[in-house]
């Protein structure tokens, strides 16, 4: 998301996700609905292209290659990718194997795909397992298109950089299609949205639609892309957000001074910035996660969290006119924590939150759904993909540390 591997910035453009669990806010004064036996958690797309595409091929080289170079790869592996999809995979497997066994939170994924009948779009679901607990009916097919959005990443052995391409063909999805799904929930329950905050203007659409349609929804966004216009006026309106490291530390000053046009078709209407929105967007340069969660503009009674990479994560919350700043950092073990795959790294840290915050709302305070979620990235990125996630991490809530864990695994 070491930078970046529980951060999960990313250089792609466009594409925005939303997570919808149905779960108060710790410490927020929400009414709880009597329709928490089967909690709606969807991870929604405003476009077609969550982060790392739908389907993503993952290239590791000695080094970056030179232009018109050749090359031989040490591995490929393809597999389906996106913030929200990751983020969902699993936060089924953290459903399923919860102690607690909470049956209350049923996941969703809203995005755009491919024709329904297309191999790419049998794939997609497929990759989250025959007796999945994520429901698609809330997905967009595209008519005659049989692609899904995707991703190429080269990984250097030398330097450790991560390089994307993204190719992407599918229709955006518009404001009034996510209106329609927003529309298939009662006003009456109590939802969860998670955005990718991929196209802030059009997420932010859909967030006012929200609050007018589902008044008890819970609203968190992701704020990851260094010189994105609009994140910031976007995690303004959430309820929880979710800042990325490379966001928090790089200043876009220069780029909007190089910015000549700060005005974004969408939808078929223009959206200009405010002046305060442009002020917010230059005001970038934060050197902790603590100054970049104290001095980002966000709702009188939010939750900020921002991932600091190989440090660990931090959150500061504010309820009730009390603000209380958390720091959880990575647990470390002689010789240090092997990274294998930083991939999806920051999408797991997100699982584990949204985990805390829907499933065992009324159970774990922030500061334990943060060590949670940090010590279930960390396991993440010793490994290759997602597999076996929830097993592993379930020791760390049960009195082993995740650093323990993983040298009892090692042993002979």
């Amino acid at each position: 998301m070491l930078h970046g591997w529980m951060d999960a910035a990313s250089d792609n453009d466009g594409g925005t996700s939303s997570v919808t669990a149905a779960s108060p806010l710790p410490g927020a004064a929400r009414s709880c609905p009597e329709l928490r036996r089967a909690r709606p958690v969807a991870c929604r797309a405003t476009s077609s292209r969550p982060m790392g595409g739908i389907a993503s091929e993952s290239t590791s080289v000695p080094r970056y290659p030179d232009e018109d170079d050749k090359l031989r790869a040490t591995s490929l592996q393809v597999r389906r990718g996106g913030n929200c999809p990751n983020s969902l995979e699993v936060l089924q497997q953290l459903l399923r194997a919860g102690r607690d066994r909470h049956h209350d939170v049923r996941p969703y994924l809203v995005t755009c795909l491919p024709d329904e009948s297309s191999p790419a779009t049998r794939l997609v679901m497929a990759s989250f397992g025959d007796d999945s607990a994520v429901d698609f009916g809330h997905c967009l097919h595209r008519q005659g298109h049989a692609e899904a959005a995707s991703s190429h990443i080269i990984r250097s052995a030398r330097t450790g950089s991560r390089t994307i391409v993204n190719y992407n063909e599918l229709p955006e999805m518009t404001v009034g299609e996510f209106e329609a799904v927003a529309h298939g929930f009662r006003a009456d329950q109590d939802t969860w949205w998670h955005f990718e905050g991929r196209m802030p203007e059009t997420t932010l659409r859909c967030i006012e639609t929200l609050r007018k349609t589902l008044p008890s929804a819970s609203i968190s966004v992701e704020v990851e892309k260094p010189g994105r216009v609009g994140l910031a006026e976007l995690a303004a309106e959430a309820d929880v957000v979710f800042y990325s490291r490379a966001w928090a530390e790089v200043s876009d000053e220069g780029n909007a001074r190089r910015r000549r046009v700060a005005r974004r078709p969408t939808g078929g209407h223009h959206v200009s910035l405010t002046d305060a929105a442009r002020t917010m967007m230059q005001s970038r340069g934060h050197q902790s996660p603590e100054a970049c969660l104290r001095n980002e503009h966000r709702r009188q009674e939010s939750l900020g969290l921002c991932a600091w990479g190989a440090e660990g994560a931090a959150a500061l919350s504010r309820s009730r006119g009390s603000c209380e700043y958390i720091r959880c950092p990575v647990e470390t073990r002689p010789g240090g924590i092997p990274v294998v795959d930083s991939i999806g790294a920051g999408d797991t840290l997100v699982a584990g939150m949204l985990y805390g915050l829907t499933s065992q709302a009324g159970s774990w305070d922030v500061e334990r759904s943060l060590r949670f979620a940090v010590d279930l990235a960390t396991l993440k990125v010793q490994r290759e993909g997602f597999g076996g996630l929830a097993a592993d991490v379930w020791p760390a809530r049960h009195g082993n540390s995740v650093a323990e864990h993983a040298r009892s695994k090692q042993a002979p």
